[in-house]
C-alpha cells in the first residue's frame, strides 16, 4: 500500500498517511487517459462559431439575369455560395461538442493520472492549510516555503472562502473540491496540495 509524508506549513514532516492502493497505485493506463482528457476539452468547447447560409444572408432573391442568351453563365442569385458575398456551404453552426464516458471509465482513468502524479513526486499532504488574514501575498508565501512555486492544484473542502478570496489573484494556483478532482488538472498542474482531512475525502469519493 502507498504511503506519503504528511508535512507543516514550514514542510518539516510531522507524519506519514496510509493511500488507498486502487487510487494512488493504478496502473498506467495512457489511451483512457487521453480519452478522458479529450471528453473534458471537447466538453469545454463552446461551440458558438456561426455562419450564414445562402437563405440568411442579405440580397434579393430575384434571378440575376436571364438564362439565356447574354453570353453569361446561368445564375439564379446573387446569394448563390459561388458567389462573392453569398451564402457558406456547410459551414459551422451553435452545436455542443460534449460527449460522455461511462463513470467507471472516467474513475479509472483518473486513479491512473493519480498514481502516475504520486510517482513522480507531484502530490503533498499537509497536516493543515490556513493563512492568518485572506491576502493573497500570505498564500503566496505559504506556498512559497512548501517549494510550491510552479502550478499547483489544491485540493480544498467546504467553508474555507479565506482560502478563495487569497488565491484569485494567483494565476498559476487553483482550488478545486475533493468531488471535483479530474483527470485534466491533475495532468496539467506540477504539483497537487492536498490536507490531509481533505485527503480522505478524496479517497472515499473516488476510490
Amino acid at each position: 500500500m502507498p504511503t506519503v509524508d504528511v508535512v507543516d506549513l514550514a514542510k518539516r514532516k510531522v507524519g506519514s498517511v496510509e493511500l488507498h492502493e486502487g487510487l494512488f497505485g493504478a496502473e498506467p493506463d495512457k489511451p483512457v487517459v487521453h480519452e478522458a482528457v479529450v471528453m473534458q476539452r471537447a466538453s469545454a468547447r463552446q461551440g458558438t462559431a456561426s455562419t450564414l447560409k445562402r437563405g440568411e444572408v442579405s440580397g434579393s432573391g430575384k434571378k440575376p439575369w436571364k438564362q439565356k442568351h447574354t453570353g453569361r453563365a446561368r445564375a439564379g442569385s446573387i446569394r448563390s455560395p459561388i458567389w462573392r458575398h453569398g451564402g457558406t456551404v456547410f459551414g459551422p453552426k451553435p452545436r455542443s461538442y460534449a460527449f460522455a464516458m461511462p463513470k467507471k471509465k472516467y474513475r479509472t482513468a483518473l486513479q491512473a493520472a493519480l498514481s502516475s502524479k504520486l510517482a513522480e513526486g507531484g502530490i503533498m499532504v499537509i497536516s493543515e492549510l490556513a493563512i492568518a488574514e485572506p491576502k493573497t501575498r500570505l498564500l503566496a508565501k505559504t506556498l512559497g516555503q512548501l517549494g510550491l512555486t510552479a502550478k499547483t492544484l489544491i485540493v480544498l473542502g467546504e467553508g474555507r472562502a479565506d482560502l478563495e478570496q487569497a488565491a484569485r489573484n494567483l494565476p498559476d494556483v487553483k482550488l478545486v473540491r475533493p468531488e471535483g478532482l479530474n483527470v485534466y488538472d491533475v495532468l496539467r498542474y506540477d504539483s497537487i496540495l492536498i490536507p490531509e482531512r481533505e485527503l480522505r475525502r478524496v479517497q472515499e469519493v473516488w476510490s
